[in-house]
């Protein structure tokens, strides 16, 4: 797998970065205000196109919800920036933007915020794999599983679970309750709110389109947008080069920067995912508005030398499964059999 390393930017430490970028982090109300526009005109015009054209028995018209993932993928990373207070300067705003946003997300923004910031302040933290991140263990905890753990485990990281199944699951089901949170009182106001918020919208849809149409529209994009997100939660973390580091030796900040891969999508991509490609710059100052990330890579191209990961090269993240603590990398299950 190829990735670019560049010299003069490994001299440059996590700190001098988070200190240098701290510059970015102040968001224009109109830019934010114009970046929302920009997603939900478009999502709501393919979404009522595609519903439109099936309900009159046009069911080609269900390839319209591709364009709309794209663009409800594009609502969540909005909602993601509100979450870090990043997408306006008020937090009260930030925070009834995104429970707007969450609703038609299936995304209970209270409960994803508090889930989301336990990921940040634990990535690549071997000791702290908590709620928030994709399931990872180490070879040693693999071979110490028995063969029915190995074989859930196996099962768990095939890609039709981590990238179709699971992402169904997480978005249709498991948002339907606080699971890791049972006893949050919030957590449960924020997801019983969502729900209360999704019915209505579902109520509503079906009233005006009837069932069939809405709820084929309505499933099929949601479906595309999850696993596309999903795809892209996993790719920011479960890299070969990451970093993971027990408790004793790791640091937030130089996880961040060198645990967290720059996916250099094409601009069409890089537009439609709201940045979110420049993650290791987004770990180091989560409060940067996304559209003011492609600035600091502008601004200092350096940037573009940490942990670069291209479209062709992030297909082979799909067989990662495993942290080698000795080799200090991910490895696949076949790399098991593999001699050193």
């Amino acid at each position: 797998m190829a990735f670019d390393s560049s010299a003069d930017a490994g001299r440059l430490s996590a700190a001098h970065w988070r200190k240098t970028l701290a510059a970015y982090r102040s968001p224009q109300l109109s830019r934010s205000l114009a970046e929302i526009a920009w997603t939900v005109l478009p999502l709501a015009g393919f979404a009522l196109a595609a519903t439109l054209l099936a309900a009159n028995g046009i069911w080609l018209g269900l390839l319209l919800c591709v364009p709309a993932a794209a663009f409800l993928v594009r609502m969540f990373m909005l909602q993601h920036d509100c979450g870090h207070g990043s997408l306006f300067a008020s937090r009260e705003v930030n925070d009834a933007v995104g429970r707007v946003l969450g609703v038609l997300t299936l995304t209970p923004y209270g409960y994803w915020q508090a889930s989301h910031a336990n990921h940040h302040g634990t990535s690549g933290n071997l000791d702290r794999r908590e709620l928030g991140a994709i399931e990872l263990m180490t070879v040693e905890e693999y071979q110490g599983r028995t063969a029915l753990g190995r074989f859930l485990y196996r099962f768990y990281r095939h890609p039709v679970v981590l990238f179709a199944i699971g992402p169904a699951y997480m978005f249709f089901l498991q948002h339907r309750l606080p699971i890791g949170m049972m006893g949050d009182r919030k957590a449960w106001i924020s997801v019983m709110g969502a729900n209360l918020g999704i019915a209505a919208v579902i109520a509503a849809g079906v009233a005006v389109f009837g069932a069939v149409p809405f709820l084929a529209v309505y499933g099929i994009t949601v479906f595309l947008a999850a696993a596309a997100g999903v795809w892209l939660f996993y790719v920011q973390h479960q890299f070969e080069q990451t970093t993971w580091a027990r408790a004793g030796a790791w640091n937030l900040h130089d996880a961040a920067l060198h645990g967290s891969s720059f996916y250099d999508l094409p601009r069409p991509l890089a537009w439609l995912t709201a940045n979110i490609g420049v993650h290791h710059v987004h770990h180091l100052h989560s409060r940067i508005p996304f559209y003011r990330l492609g600035d600091a890579l502008k601004d200092y191209p350096e940037l573009r030398g940490y942990s670069r990961l291209g479209v062709r090269e992030s297909l082979g993240c799909a067989r990662l499964a495993l942290w080698d603590e000795a080799a200090g990398r991910m490895i696949g299950f076949k790399d098991l059999r593999q001699p050193a």
